[in-house]
């Protein structure tokens, strides 16, 4: 997911990049390397790999926990750039920033924080709550017809820095709780995202999301071509579809090959389908092997798995079962 904000940040120009690492960062580090695959390993700016924190204690999750910003001061400190994008990764949405820093600059607000009408309901995500044009309040949980956050904002550098001085005493809070009792004099506004964004927060919403991605109107707007989403370069070839086989509504990544049969189903990289196997309505990660006559269903499989000879994997759409990872 870390290849959406990376990717919408370098294709509208931006060229220096802070990336705050979680606490379990080994993946995410190998993942990412120098940055050369978003053409950020660069000698002037580039990709700066920052320290964050275990956890903080805001009741909602933090986004954008102070603590992690103000660790990594030095890092504001030493640009001269005039303004700050800050983006979470929980959101998947493909956007030209340009739009966001107009509006920002329209309006002459402090923050502009990046918005979307509500499709449906959804616990995790944070509202937004409005007086006239800014913004007077922040909710945990949203329902249809509500203003979303997508956890994403640009504000001004130099603001951003006395908000740290402000809040330093309480670092353990997501910045915009922080800021709760300050909207009156900290001009805060939205500026309203029409594309396709999806939340993802629990693994529900992860294999509803990914599904979605067979639909080709939706994939076509989150891929675009005019501003491609860029990702760690792999060296396989091609999908092999084997004689015999059956593919249909399925997204299929490169190194797979098909000898049996998948539908509705999404596979990543370097998977293997044997004859007889049958694949419906799953996410199937790198590196797996479902064997001949197995039968996986509304299922989760996480890399480097084996699905043995004849057995079923099969959950429901209300009930999506889940193999965590194997050994490579």
């Amino acid at each position: 997911m870390i290849d959406f904000p990376l990717s919408n940040m370098v294709n509208c120009g931006i060229r220096t990049v802070g990336l705050v690492m979680p606490y379990n960062y080994r993946s995410l580090i190998d993942h990412v390397g120098s940055g050369k695959d978003w053409m950020l390993d660069r000698k002037n700016g580039g990709l700066f790999v920052l320290p964050g924190s275990a956890f903080g204690t805001s009741r909602s999750g933090a986004r954008f926990l102070i603590r992690d910003i103000l660790h990594n001061k030095s890092f504001l400190t030493r640009s001269d750039a005039k303004y700050v994008i800050c983006s979470a990764s929980n959101y998947v949405y493909n956007i030209d920033y340009s739009e966001l820093v107009a509006a920002h600059e329209q309006s002459g607000a402090d923050v502009t924080m990046l918005t979307r009408l509500c499709t449906e309901d959804d616990a995790d995500t944070v509202g937004v709550m409005f007086d006239g044009e800014r913004v007077r309040a922040t909710k945990h949980g949203v329902t249809y017809g509500d203003t979303a956050f997508l956890d994403c904002f640009i504000a001004d550098r130099e603001l951003l820095l006395r908000l740290l001085d402000w809040y330093e005493a309480v670092d353990y809070m997501d910045l915009f709780e922080a800021m709760e009792g300050d909207f009156g004099r900290v001009d805060v506004r939205s500026h309203i995202y029409e594309g396709y964004a999806a939340p993802v927060f629990t693994t529900e919403a992860y294999f509803a999301h990914n599904m979605e991605l067979l639909d080709p109107k939706i994939s076509d707007q989150l891929f675009d071509p005019a501003r491609s989403i860029k990702t760690k370069a792999h060296d396989t070839p091609p999908t092999k579809y084997e004689r015999g086989c059956y593919v249909r509504n399925s997204l299929i990544s490169a190194g797979t090959r098909v000898y049996g049969s998948v539908a509705d189903s999404i596979l990543g990289r370097s998977i293997v389908i044997e004859s007889g196997a049958t694949v419906r309505n799953s996410i199937i990660m790198q590196g797996c092997v479902i064997e001949s006559g197995a039968r996986v269903e509304n299922a989760i499989i996480d890399r480097h798995n084996v699905i043995p000879a004849g057995t079923e994997f099969r959950g429901t759409p209300e009930d999506i079962l889940i193999k965590e990872k194997g050994h490579a």
